[in-house]
């Protein structure tokens, strides 16, 4: 399987309290199997699209203090570099770059606004087997206070050239296209939101994970069903329909159907 490009997300993982709940509350949502991880890797459980195809992972949190969250890698053909860049960007290296037997190294990072992410250098584990489709990853981006830091420190550590989206009235949003493409929504990566007033102040910057579904009502009528919750929507959007969800164990992700766009991609 190919590897994917510097810069480019590359994997998805939910650290979870009860990994046997979130197995059966992902696995009904999005009709996801599981290949039960082994314990010299902390039980890092593998899943699969009902095809076979590796689409993201859920692993048992090793301390009840960490964040129940879905974390986002983005691909790195050097991680110590990355690490090196990260620092000198401003921003801050929760994890140095540690390798993963044979699969690939891993580090954790935040940036300057305190949004946390991941860095992966494949080794046999190359990462998303499909994106896009339903029941795979789809889109993230990253809700921040400080735009103006945040814009700048990924455009230094992995060398995103960002597009402003306009039409989008009382809304600051920034996409992220990779080095060499002209930035816009037809090479775009990743978003970037700045939180405003209407946020609360007690909620700290983060990457929200986009999987994708094949309808966007359903999907979200099942999170409440699971015992999860709807945070906002289904609203239809220029990208597709989409809901804010929160699983069964606090974990924040969304569900967009991009088959039902309604109105105009903004520039």
């Amino acid at each position: 399987m190919a590897r994917h490009a510097d810069g480019v997300p590359c994997w998805a993982d939910a650290m979870l309290p009860d990994l046997e709940a979130g197995k059966r509350f992902y696995g009904e949502l999005f009709g996801w199997t599981f290949q039960d991880g082994e314990k010299d890797y902390g039980y890092y459980t593998q899943v699969f699209r009902r095809d076979g195809k590796n689409v993201a992972a859920l692993a048992p949190k090793p301390d009840g203090r960490m964040p129940t969250v879905w974390n986002i890698y983005f691909a790195s053909s050097d991680a110590a570099a990355t690490a090196a860049k990260v620092r000198d960007a401003g921003g801050q290296v929760i994890m140095d770059p540690m390798a993963v037997g044979p699969y690939g190294t891993m580090m954790m990072a935040a940036d300057p606004g305190g949004a946390v992410f991941g860095v992966w250098q494949a080794g046999t584990h190359t990462g998303f087997g499909v994106t896009g489709a339903p029941g795979s990853y789809s889109w993230t981006e990253v809700y921040t206070r400080d735009a103006k830091a945040v814009d700048a420190f990924y455009e230094s550590v992995f060398g995103f050239n960002g597009k402003q989206l306009e039409g989008t009235p009382g809304m600051d949003y920034k996409i992220y296209s990779p080095p060499g493409s002209p930035p816009g929504p037809r090479s775009a990566v990743a978003g970037r939101f700045e939180m405003g007033e209407g946020f609360p102040e007690e909620l700290p910057a983060h990457f929200l994970v986009y999987f994708g579904v094949e309808d966007a009502d359903r999907a979200a009528e099942t999170v409440s069903r699971l015992e999860g919750r709807v945070t906002m929507g289904p609203v239809d959007s220029p990208f597709g329909r989409l809901a804010t969800v929160v699983d069964n164990q606090g974990a924040n992700f969304a569900v967009i159907d991009t088959s039902t766009t309604r109105g105009e991609k903004p520039a």
